[in-house]
């Protein structure tokens, strides 16, 4: 069957739009920090939201749905669901606060593993509010030495991910990871970090398994790294960089059972996708 252009635009416009936005978080600045997809909806199909994630193809894509006055999120990597995204929860506050409720200064979701997690407005920062991660001692030397290259000067693993400390930030800038092998590895994945030159520490972080070999801003990371350092250095409030090619700033303090993340985002993108 043949259609006219406006025939074309009436099937077209019978579509559902859904209205999604493109967020660099952790960051003040375009084509840095870690970009990430904000959809709200009432989608709550798994395997939709999944192939939406895979199709925008960035390292996170977060959808939040509001049920009875409570909005919940759910995190999606290009190939799986996440259990806790920090710089897709920072995006996803950054357009509630900036497109939905522009004079609201909390924004409250709840997820799935991790319960109830908000972010506040803190002058220009967003602050995360995160459940503290518990490390313990990890055993795996000689198989993230194969990963790395270089030698872990301590080891930890934490909820999601194996903890590589290192001597210092010359050699967390310089590895160049063996991501065949650490997929390998029964974690989400692997967080490598080191004391800062100009700030308290700096990371990198790698998730093969999730469809991302390393992830330019990785915030829930930092609900590891932050009781580490802040124990390491004596201090709870400390100014963190993540060393990818993107790049990105955080400010965390250590608050008993919990982290807060500060960080800053900006807009790259709105548009609609047509389901």
């Amino acid at each position: 069957m043949n259609y006219n252009f406006k025939q074309l635009m009436q099937l077209f416009n019978k579509k559902m739009k859904i209205p999604i936005y493109y967020i660099d978080a952790f960051t003040d600045t375009l084509f840095s920090g870690n970009p990430a997809a904000v959809i709200f909806s009432d989608i709550n199909d798994g395997d939709l939201m999944q192939k939406i994630a895979q199709e925008n193809n960035l390292s996170e894509t977060a959808f939040i749905r509001e049920e009875s006055g409570k909005h919940f999120i759910r995190w999606f990597a290009p190939s799986c669901e996440i259990d806790l995204c920090g710089h897709a929860t920072l995006a996803s506050a950054f357009v509630y606060f900036n497109f939905i409720n522009k004079s609201a200064d909390e924004f409250t979701v709840h997820s799935k593993i991790n319960g109830q997690l908000k972010v506040n407005v803190g002058g220009d920062l967003l602050l995360l509010d995160f459940p503290k991660d518990t490390l313990r001692k990890n055993s795996m030397h000689e198989e993230i030495l194969e990963v790395l290259g270089v030698p872990p000067i301590e080891l930890y693993e934490g909820r999601d991910d194996i903890l590589a400390i290192l001597d210092n930030e010359a050699l967390v800038r310089g590895i160049k990871p063996d991501f065949s092998l650490l997929k390998n590895i029964n974690k989400r994945g692997l967080i490598v970090s080191a004391e800062g030159s100009d700030c308290d520490f700096v990371s990198r972080c790698f998730f093969p398994s999730t469809g991302v070999d390393e992830d330019p801003v990785t915030g829930s990371a930092h609900t590891t790294l932050t009781p580490y350092w802040s124990k390491k250095l004596g201090k709870k409030k400390l100014h963190a960089k993540q060393l990818s090619e993107r790049g990105g700033v955080l400010y965390c303090e250590e608050k008993n059972s919990r982290v807060v993340i500060g960080g800053k985002a900006v807009n790259y993108l709105q548009g609609s996708i047509y389901l």
